[in-house]
Parts: structure tokens; sequence; C-alpha cells
């Protein structure tokens, strides 16, 4: 299991590297790629950070396995190899990994866990999903377990395992069972946080290590705010 950070350079907190693939803990507000908005993003960060370190002529290969929306934090995977991308991308789309978030929401849910199994549509015009109990045209379904982790002053800690990986799926999820979370205005929570992000987090990931065949765990530690600071 790797639970330490292994390098911190420029904001850019390594948790795992070899030959094959890179293991990063993206921050709030990080876009993975690169967008309309011009920002820089992540994969040109990551890129930097292994052209320099490995003193690498000309330009870097690192292939994104998967991603996170910018107003959240937590770990990313990059393969850093044509092989480790197609097998990364096998184990993503065959759901063979295992992957855990922590979110934090103001109203406590009806239970203490619970699977929640809903059909999700997607509206590409405002970028949101909506959750349906029953099936509807375009929907696909969508599956996660939560549990209440902490019970903080104001808030719940709910630990989120995912089976399925759609759309904004915890967000809306847990929005439809009138439990938005902390900072997501676009879900239904009342206010924003002041970084503009929400708190959820990709706190998790398990799985076979491409090329090695290792079983890996990855851990990425919380952002450094006082409701992250107390879970």
């Amino acid at each position: 299991m790797s639970t330490k950070i292994i390098s911190t350079k420029d904001n850019l907190q390594v948790l795992f590297e070899d030959n094959h693939i890179i293991v990063v803990n993206k921050r709030v507000g990080d876009i993975v790629q690169g967008d309309k908005t011009g920002d820089r993003p992540l994969s040109e960060i990551v890129k930097e950070y292994i052209k320099i370190k490995y003193n690498k002529p000309g330009e870097v290969f690192l292939g994104l396995v998967h991603r996170l929306d910018r107003p959240t934090s937590g770990l990313i995977v990059f393969a850093r190899t044509s092989k480790a991308l197609s097998r990364m991308n096998e184990l993503f789309s065959a759901r063979e990994t295992q992957k855990t978030y922590w979110a934090v929401v103001k109203n406590k849910p009806p239970k203490s866990h619970d699977r929640l199994e809903n059909f999700i549509t997607r509206n590409e015009k405002n970028n949101t999903s909506k959750a349906h109990i029953k099936e509807v045209a375009g929907s696909k379904i969508a599956s996660l377990d939560y549990e209440i982790i902490k019970e903080l002053n104001h808030y719940f800690v709910l630990e989120i395992n995912l089976h399925t990986g759609r759309h904004h799926q915890i967000r809306a999820q847990l929005a439809a069972i009138g439990c938005a979370i902390k900072g997501d205005l676009k879900y239904g929570f009342d206010r924003s946080n002041p970084d503009g992000g929400i708190h959820l987090h990709a706190r998790k990931l398990s799985f076979i290590h491409p090329v090695s065949k290792e079983f890996l765990t990855i851990i990425a530690p919380t952002p450094q705010d006082v409701i992250w600071m107390s879970v």
C-alpha cells in the first residue's frame, strides 16, 4: 500500500512512480487536460516533471488513464508508456479497479450505509448529469456504495465506492438523496467554497500494475483545509 508522498515539486504531489505509470494528487482547481480556459493542465506539469527528473530529450509520452472534475481533488493515474496506457485502459473499462472517494455533505443521508442505483442522463449543454429512479431515454445505469465514516459539527463525511464511472455520478447521486456535496452549487449546495472547489476527494485506488502485475493500493492525502483536517 502506497500512502506517502514520494515527491513534491512546484505543487505537484507524486504518490507513486516507476517506468510505466505515475500517480499524482490533483489539487482543487487543477484541470487534468487542456481546455478552452487556456490554463496550464496537470498533464503538462507532469510531463515537465518527468522531463527534468530523467533528463529526457524531446517530447515526453504521457497517457491519461482517467479524469477528475476540476473542482475535485485526489489521485490521478498517468501512463508513461503506450503499453501501460493500453493495459490501464483495459483495467478501467473492465472495472477491474477499486475507486474510493471521500465526500463531505451537510445533510445526513437517509441511512448510515447504502447502495445507490440510479439511471444517469447527461446534459451536454450545461455539463451536468441527473440521477433518475427509473430508466429513461438515453440513461445509463449508475451504482455506488456509501458509508458515513465521520460526523463533524455541521457535516457528515462519506466514504464512497464506485461500481460504475458515469459523468458526475457521485455528485448527481448524492444530490438525488438530498445530500449535495459541500461547495457544489451545480448540484444544489447553498454556497460555494472559498477556493471554488467542492469537498469531493478521490481518496484511494486499488489495481493490478499493468506490467509487474503487483497489486497496488494508493492513497491520496486530503487537501489541507479545516474540514478535511478534522476527518
